[in-house]
């Protein structure tokens, strides 16, 4: 049952007394100590009381290169001949990467049918049970076209970056 040390469990008659804690404001028990007051600032003897700090010019932009900047970006915002010539660079480029890509996948998966269709010994073969065939065609395109996925995205933010650039320089 309960133990004899644990003021919380205490039985009197088979009763057990309530928490002594029951009813008690903790601002009741709040003790408040008196704070000693801040320490005085001690004034330094070697500098005067009262010297103007130094100046200095802030500048947030330099004029001289913003306009080059903004050349390029208010070409491609008001779609003007070169504007348009940049973004059907941008997008040659980007057309081109996922076409070789896509040509290769094609050309990795669309190989494996026929290496199996051709080479009936390595259709034969097994592997706890399951054909190879079945493994490879089943199991093999799905992190290869992931890959592939990943190593589009990387090219096109890289396309994307070299556009930037380009723009902003």
């Amino acid at each position: 049952m309960a133990s004899p040390e644990d003021p919380y469990h205490r039985l009197e008659n088979g009763v057990r007394k309530p928490d002594p804690t029951l009813g008690v404001r903790p601002e009741d028990r709040a003790v408040v100590e008196p704070v000693p007051p801040a320490p005085e600032p001690v004034p330094r003897s070697s500098e005067p009381a009262h010297v103007r700090p130094k100046r200095e010019r802030v500048v947030l932009a330099d004029s001289r290169q913003s306009s080059g900047r903004m050349r390029g970006r208010i070409e491609l915002e008001e779609q003007t001949s070169w504007g348009k010539l940049l973004v059907r660079d941008l997008v040659k480029v980007q057309l081109r990467t996922s076409v070789l890509l896509a040509v290769l996948v094609l050309a990795v998966l669309g190989v494996l049918p026929a290496l199996f269709y051709f080479l009936p010994a390595v259709a034969r073969f097994t592997v706890i049970g399951i054909p190879v065939p079945w493994l490879v065609l089943g199991l093999l395109p799905f992190p290869f076209l992931f890959a592939v996925g990943l190593w589009y995205n990387r090219l096109a933010e890289r396309h994307e970056r070299d556009f930037v650039d380009m723009i902003e320089n």
